[in-house]
């Protein structure tokens, strides 16, 4: 469903399929046909599972002990976040190809408006050509989904993985729409979607039966993009000047941390990694977050906000010490730290941080 007025958009959600355990059984022919797990065994999360991996239930973000016990045979693979960076740049570069209104939404996945640049070709020929052009360069599959908004393209890139190709026309798109279970939709997270059922909202019917008036008067400002996706309705452009709004790094330990001197030290290579990203990225950051979860899963956040940009790798970690020290002190110990800069902008003359030398050793 579109209004009247608005143009017909051609929109591709495009999405690597596990991308990168993907990206690790093609670099190790010994890890292919076998479930794998990138990220830590011991203390840390799945950061990516294949999909020989999945029929047990292991998936991205799942405690890797949890993970391990699901599926015994699962091979733990450490990540490699420059080759993904760098395989991703690849896609990224095909994409530029086709249109140059990109929304990266992260390494493995963006959506594309094709709408000025079809040619003469259809989208969906376009989305054909993108994944066989990203399985010729990469020897990765990517799965499509194409569609007239972002809403519909993301849904419909889930439809046939992996490796596949789906397309839902404007005069479907309020129909399929209803057939789906609320949990499916974007923008619906678990706890939302757990408000929705209590509601006796289960479907996308079940939402599209409610009135503007009572989704607001339940979800805030939310419902009205509510309102609009049970009938297909997304007027979001695809918007390829994204801005970063922070930069973190965490870490999970394999022994809990219960000494602060311990902790200051884990916290310099986080500081370290932060600081590589924002100076490769040519923004400044004010704020400096941190992140700190206990040994019995609690965790907390504290920040301080600066008048002017952080000017060094060594002026961050400075407070993000200074933030440890009041909330360190646990029973249970500390098993994550993480670093974030926030409220980043463009680094000027003025503010732009510096780069020190221990930096560069890193």
């Amino acid at each position: 469903m579109t209004g009247e007025s608005e143009r017909i958009r051609r929109i591709v959600h495009v999405d690597m399929d596990a991308f990168f355990a993907s990206v690790e059984q093609r670099d190790n022919p010994d890890l292919r046909g076998k479930p794998v797990a990138v990220g830590g065994i011991q203390r840390g999360v799945v950061a990516a599972a294949s999909y020989e991996a999945r029929p047990f239930g292991v998936r991205s973000a799942m405690p890797s002990m949890r993970a391990k016990r699901l599926c015994p045979d699962l091979i733990f693979v450490k990540p490699r976040f420059d080759v993904y960076r760098a395989v991703s740049q690849q896609i990224r570069d095909i994409f530029a190809d086709y249109t140059p209104l990109i929304e990266p939404l992260s390494l493995d996945e963006a959506y594309l408006d094709l709408t000025d640049y079809l040619e003469g070709r259809t989208a969906t020929r376009i989305a054909q050509e993108i994944r066989a052009r990203i399985r010729e360069v990469t020897g990765l599959t990517a799965s499509a989904g194409v569609s007239y908004n972002k809403f519909l393209a993301k849904l419909a890139s889930d439809q046939r993985k992996p490796d596949g190709l789906f397309v839902i026309p404007p005069e479907a798109g309020a129909e399929f729409v209803q057939s789906l279970p609320i949990g499916r939709f974007h923008g619906v997270g678990p706890a939302t979607a757990a408000r929705m059922e209590a509601h006796g909202i289960l479907t996308g019917a079940d939402l599209a039966r409610q009135s503007l008036e009572f989704l607001t008067a339940r979800f805030g400002k939310s419902g009205t993009y509510y309102w609009n996706i049970a009938r297909g309705i997304d007027h979001r452009e695809v918007k390829p000047d994204r801005v970063r709004k922070s930069v973190g790094a965490e870490n999970t330990f394999f022994d809990d941390l219960r000494d602060i001197s311990a902790a200051h030290a884990e916290l310099a290579p986080l500081a370290d990694k932060v600081w590589r990203h924002v100076t490769a990225s040519g923004k400044a950051g004010r704020t400096v977050t941190l992140k700190v979860k206990y040994g019995d899963f609690r965790q907390i956040t504290r920040a301080r906000s600066l008048p002017a940009p952080v000017i060094s790798r060594d002026q961050m970690l400075a407070i993000a010490c200074d933030l440890l020290e009041p909330v360190f002190a646990d029973p249970h110990g500390v098993r994550l730290l993480g670093i974030t800069l926030s409220a980043l902008e463009e680094a000027g003359a003025g503010n732009a941080p510096r780069q020190l030398g221990l930096f560069d050793q890193a």
